[in-house]
């Protein structure tokens, strides 16, 4: 069914090349109402005249938008549609002599049935726009009958029509006259004629109004036979309104036809991310594409490499880039070869729900062991910074176990982005597993990122530079610096590869003590540093603190309160 359509996809852009036919295409599908809502509004008698009537011009286009979609023995699929949108013509001709060209939006106010299709109402139409016509000639007939030259025939809302003869021509009133109304100066009549025009013309309106509604359930009920066939229609028009535009997307941003395979994997080549690569567009810059090979023997890519580095970018393409191939479309690449995917499970970014009591890494762990539970072989998964919510060791603890569990139990296609660099040596223990990395370069005091995925691990995180192109204060940099400095002299971080390897063998032990000393403690994740390290710690973070209450200090500016206040906070520090 997929490749069904993505051969549809192709042979509407060999349409464009050779005859501009998908724009042709396109023009006609902007001018098509939503079918199957008036198809179920019409199921239910609910549908209003300005629905009917966008149904009608939609069904007079089905002829031409059918003639359109090309017809290759290469793509069965367009064939199909074409066949369904074949014009219903008995109800394209009842709607055409049934409604008005341009129909008022509710019945009750009526223009909405069309002359011609009821003698009734056409009668009584013609009631109200022909009176003046009818007044005119009675007119005329009656001043040739009386002689009274200056006989006039009117109409008010209080009295309603009337023939109006002066007092000085009252001798020649015939004897089928009737008072109706005195004046100063003249007498006004009714007549036998006159009165019955005046009972048909004064009920047209309201009778009009009860038979055009009549008229408009006669219609809805003629047209449900029609229901099944519209929302065949209504099916077909989706999915070519879809397929056009899977086409014109791929024409305009050069995207590539996925090929498949029957063994589990992906081998993606100069993979984009959709929507990052048009936003940057319109900037005027370039995306820098990546490739990712997954497969039985490479299930897993732990990647690393710093913040801002293009890590989450990276992966989310290749998510949606296998979800365009999925649905049918061509896909942001130069080439992708595809094995069967049942599911494509996330954990990315950060968020609570503290409506229903949970935190932000009760969140993560709850998305967490819903993948482990349910991802399989065939599975697409992405892990973004797994066990960031808690201490150092138990996010790590937690981080090592997840990753092993995918790729012993699960054996999901996993992309599994992290910090902690100590999870770059599952590489060494499965054979399923690689490491990539995002690439960045460190140039004096800041840094550029090449957003470029390499082979192997990352060397560090480059945080500190992060923060700083974030804004942090260079105060809270430079103390930042020192207190990273102290902690690479305490042996946390060593020196191949820039981070600390709390799995190593030498390590194994101070982690284990460290980690019972954290939660005997009750304390964060800061407990696991070394007491001679937190020792110098506080007191840098304490004489920085210091100096910078003493440097903000305006003693000039300063009331005899607010030194005092100073003294004690001087003395808190």
């Amino acid at each position: 069914a997929v490749s069904a359509r993505h051969a549809a996809v192709q042979a509407m852009m060999q349409a464009q090349a050779q005859s501009s036919g998908l724009d042709g295409l396109r023009e006609q599908l902007r001018h098509i109402a939503d079918v199957e809502r008036i198809a179920a509004r019409l199921a239910l008698k609910t549908s209003r005249p300005r629905d009917l009537s966008a149904l009608r011009d939609s069904l007079a286009r089905l002829h031409t938008l059918a003639a359109l979609l090309p017809r290759t023995t290469e793509a069965p699929l367009l064939a199909e549609l074409a066949d369904d949108l074949a014009t219903p013509q008995q109800a394209l001709d009842l709607l055409r002599q049934s409604l008005q060209a341009e129909p008022s939006s509710v019945v009750r106010d009526g223009g909405v049935i069309a002359d011609g299709w009821s003698t009734e109402l056409d009668e009584l139409r013609g009631l109200q726009t022909h009176a003046g016509e009818f007044l005119v000639a009675l007119e005329l007939r009656e001043r040739e009958r009386t002689g009274i030259a200056n006989l006039k025939v009117g109409y008010n809302n209080v009295h309603g029509y009337f023939i109006e003869v002066s007092n000085a021509q009252s001798q020649r009133i015939p004897d089928d006259y009737r008072r109706r109304q005195t004046l100063k100066n003249a007498e006004r009549y009714i007549t036998p004629e006159l009165k019955q025009y005046e009972d048909k013309a004064l009920s047209a309106q309201e009778r009009a109004l009860a038979l055009e509604k009549s008229l408009w359930e006669t219609l809805l009920q003629l047209l449900q036979p029609e229901v099944p066939g519209l929302l065949r229609i209504a099916r077909a028009l989706a999915a070519s309104d879809v397929l056009a535009c899977f086409a014109q997307v791929a024409l305009r941003r050069h995207w590539c036809c996925p090929a498949w395979r029957d063994e589990p994997g992906l081998q993606l080549r100069e993979g984009r991310h959709p929507v990052v690569e048009a936003q940057i567009a319109a900037l005027g810059k370039p995306f820098i594409a990546n490739d990712t090979q997954l497969s039985a023997s490479r299930r897993m890519l732990l990647i690393t490499g710093p913040n801002m580095g293009g890590k989450s970018t990276y992966m989310r393409q290749v998510a949606l880039i296998v979800l365009l191939a999925q649905c049918g479309s061509f896909v942001p690449a130069a080439a992708l070869t595809l094995g069967p995917i049942d599911q494509i499970f996330t954990r990315i970014g950060a968020s609570d729900d503290l409506a229903g009591g949970r935190s932000t890494f009760m969140v993560e762990m709850t998305e967490s062991a819903n993948i482990l539970h349910n991802a399989g072989a065939h599975s697409l998964v992405l892990m973004d910074e797994v066990g960031r919510g808690t201490s150092t060791f138990d996010g790590l603890s937690l981080a090592w176990a997840i990753a092993r569990h995918l790729v012993e139990k699960n054996q999901a296609l996993s992309l599994f982005a992290t910090h902690y660099f100590e999870l770059t040596r599952l590489a060494q223990e499965y054979r399923e597993v690689a490491n990539v990395h995002l690439d960045a370069v460190e140039h004096k005091d800041s840094i550029v990122f090449l957003h470029h995925v390499e082979e192997g691990p990352a060397s560090q995180s480059y945080g500190l530079q992060v923060a700083s192109l974030a804004g942090v204060p260079r105060p809270v940099i430079r103390s930042a610096q020192r207190i990273l400095q102290q902690l690479e002299d305490a042996s946390l971080q060593q020196q191949n590869g820039g981070q600390a390897d709390l799995f190593a063998a030498g390590n194994a032990n101070h982690a284990n003590h460290a980690n019972h000393a954290n939660h005997a403690n009750n304390a964060d994740h800061t407990s696991a540093v070394p007491p001679q390290v937190s020792n110098d710690v506080a007191n840098d973070i304490a004489n920085a603190a210091l100096r910078e209450a003493v440097d903000s200090l305006q003693p000039d500016a300063m009331s005899p309160r607010e030194a005092l206040e100073f003294l004690y906070k001087i003395k808190d520090l």
